[in-house]
C-alpha cells in the first residue's frame, strides 16, 4: 500500500508513519513548511512539503496513494489562536476529504475524544455517548467536533473513511509536547508543585499508531473507535505518581481547588496570551475542561479491530527517558 500521512512530524502522525513503514508500506509524510524539525520525521518516510489547507499541495502529495491518514491538527487552548485552530483543523480536514474523494483513496481521520461526551453518572464515555453543547468548551474542542462532522457527512455520500479518537497518548518522540507530554515534562522539570482533581485516559502512542492501521484494515466506514487503554483511566494524582515511579521527582501532594485554578488561568490568559502573545502555561479553557474527569472506554476498538493494550508503566518510562534525553537541547533552545 502507498499511504500519505498528514501531520507526519507530529506526535501521533510520526508514530503512524513509522508504524506503516514498519508494516512494509510505502509512506509519504506531509510536512508543514517551517514546522517541526525534520528530525521528527521517521527515517524511510518521504517528506512532501505543504500546508494541509493548500488543496494543490495535498493533491500532489496524495497522487497515487491508496490511503490517507489525516493526523494534522493544531492543538492550542489559547483563545488568541482560536481562528488559526479552526482554520487548520476544520478547513484542513475539508481539503483532505475533497482530495480523498477525488483520488479514490480511503481515509483514516484522527479525531479526538474531545468529540465524545462525558456521562454525568460516573460511567465512562464511549463512541455512542452524546456530546451536549455545554461540554464543547473552547475553539480546539469545537474544531474537532466540526471536523469529525465533515467526515461523517462525507461517509454518507460514499467516502470510505474511518474515524479514530485517541485519548491521552504517552511515549517517546513528543517533540512539540502534547498536553499529556507537557504534563510529564513539567513534572520532570519540577514545574508542578500542585495539581487539580481531574483525570485522563492514558494510552501508549504506539498503540494509537497501530490503531490507525487496524481501523483501515478491520473497521467499518463512518464508525468511531476510541484508541485508549482499558486500565488507562487515571486521576491527575495517579498520573503524577506514575511519572515518579518512572524515575521522576516525588509527586506533589497539594491539590488546588478548581475555582482557584480557573482564576489563575484567566489571569495567565490575559498576561501570556493577550499581552505577551505567547501560549499560556495554564489556558483558561484547559482549566474549565479540567473540572471533569475525561474517562473513556476503548472496548469497541479492543473488541472490533484488536487495539493493542501495551503496558502503561513501560510507555511512561519511555516518555520520561525521551524527555530527559532531549532536555539539554530544549533548554538551549529556550535560553
Amino acid at each position: 500500500m502507498r499511504a500519505l500521512v498528514t501531520g507526519a512530524t507530529g506526535f501521533i502522525g510520526a508514530h503512524v508513519a513509522r508504524h506503516l513503514r514498519d508494516a512494509g508500506h510505502e509512506v509519504q509524510g506531509l510536512v508543514r513548511p517551517g514546522g517541526t524539525s525534520a528530525d521528527a520525521l521517521p527515517g524511510g518516510v518521504s517528506p512532501v512539503i505543504g500546508d494541509v489547507r493548500d488543496a494543490d499541495a495535498v493533491a500532489r502529495a496524495a497522487q497515487g496513494v491508496d490511503a490517507i491518514f489525516h493526523a494534522a491538527a493544531l492543538y492550542s487552548l489559547s483563545r488568541r489562536r482560536a481562528a488559526a485552530v479552526r482554520s487548520v483543523n476544520v478547513d484542513g480536514t475539508r481539503v483532505v476529504i475533497d482530495v480523498a474523494r477525488a483520488s479514490g483513496a480511503r481515509l483514516v481521520h484522527t479525531s479526538s475524544v474531545a468529540t465524545i461526551g462525558i456521562p454525568g453518572d460516573g460511567t465512562h464515555g464511549d463512541e455512542e455517548t452524546p456530546q451536549p453543547l455545554s461540554q464543547v468548551i473552547g475553539a480546539y474542542k469545537a474544531s474537532k467536533v466540526e471536523a469529525e462532522g465533515l467526515v461523517r457527512r462525507a461517509v454518507g455520500t460514499g467516502l470510505q473513511a474511518f474515524i479514530v479518537n485517541p485519548t491521552a497518548p504517552i511515549g517517546p518522540g513528543d517533540h512539540h509536547p502534547t498536553p499529556t507530554g507537557r504534563l510529564v515534562r513539567d513534572a520532570l522539570d519540577g514545574d508542578m508543585p500542585a495539581f487539580v482533581d481531574t483525570g485522563l485516559n492514558l494510552v501508549d502512542v504506539r498503540d494509537v499508531a497501530a490503531g490507525h492501521l487496524l481501523a483501515l484494515e478491520r473497521g467499518v466506514a463512518g464508525r468511531r473507535y476510541i484508541l485508549g487503554h482499558a486500565w488507562g483511566n487515571l486521576t491527575m494524582q495517579e498520573i503524577l505518581a506514575m511519572v515518579h515511579r518512572a524515575g521522576g521527582p516525588p509527586a506533589p501532594t497539594r491539590r488546588i481547588p478548581h475555582s482557584v485554578a480557573i482564576v489563575a488561568a484567566a489571569a495567565d490568559e490575559i498576561v501570556e496570551g493577550r499581552l505577551l502573545r505567547r501560549e499560556p502555561r495554564a489556558p483558561l479553557d484547559g482549566a474549565l475542561l479540567a473540572r471533569k474527569r475525561m474517562f473513556f472506554s476503548p472496548q469497541r476498538a479492543i473488541r472490533e479491530i484488536g487495539l493493542p493494550q501495551s503496558d502503561l508503566a513501560s510507555a511512561m518510562e519511555a516518555a520520561v527517558a525521551w524527555f530527559r534525553a532531549h532536555a539539554p537541547a530544549r533548554r538551549a533552545a529556550t535560553a
